[in-house]
């Protein structure tokens, strides 16, 4: 992967800079737990829902592991893909899988709180009260992005370590978040918001290409 050095796309910088600022404020600041009571996303029938957190989730983490892995790959495919759209191009693309992510994930909830609440199960409570935080379902959005445009670029895995062609890499990870979300294994983890900032990522990079917006 060719990525340009010794610069700093403002798009990508400031989104890391604002998603360090509100890990310390709800880590650091006496009402953190406000913060992420009024500003995570929660289900639509829980009474902490509000509208504007489909935006406002995407930018708070559960720890600093969450918000290095995301942040890491936010810098590390994000940039070549600022250079490539464009700054205020990369920052709708951005928007609009954190959101798309937001909107598969409150469908998802959505359901499975029916589901309980037909079955008298008291787990329709519970799934009332967990938020779903990350800028994941962006992030996944910007994965995908990098798979579309560059599916021959090699990317080299952590674990394992192995070199896969980018767009081998974007299918596997995501039928594995499809095999996740719908079998129920590796619960906390909001898979269908990974697969929510993927298929809104898709559905707008051909739209762009349709409109000849960008060509690939």
């Amino acid at each position: 992967m060719y990525i340009r050095r010794n610069t700093n796309p403002p798009v990508v910088k400031n989104l890391i800079i604002a998603n360090c600022v509100a890990l310390l404020a709800t880590t650091l600041l006496p009402f953190g737990d406000d913060i992420i009571g009024r500003f995570a996303l929660f289900n639509v029938e829980s009474p902490f829902f509000h509208s504007y957190q489909v935006f406002t989730y995407m930018f708070l983490h559960g720890g600093v592991s969450h918000l290095f892995f995301n942040m890491f790959a936010l810098w590390m495919f994000g940039r070549q893909l600022e250079y490539e759209l464009g700054s205020q191009r990369f920052f709708i693309y951005y928007m609009v899988c954190g959101i798309g992510a937001a909107l598969l994930q409150l469908g998802v909830g959505y359901a499975e709180y029916a589901h309980a609440v037909a079955a008298n199960s008291i787990g329709a409570i519970h799934l009332l009260q967990i938020p779903t935080v990350g800028a994941s379902g962006a992030v996944f959005g910007l994965l995908l992005a990098f798979g579309v445009l560059h599916p021959n670029n090699v990317i080299m895995l952590i674990f394992p370590p192995i070199a896969m062609k980018a767009k081998w890499f974007v299918v596997i990870y995501g039928l594995m978040e499809l095999f996740f979300g719908i079998s129920g294994y590796q619960q906390g983890v909001a898979h269908f918001a990974h697969l929510g900032g993927m298929l809104w990522g898709l559905l707008l990079l051909y739209w762009w290409r349709k409109t000849k917006k960008i060509y690939f």
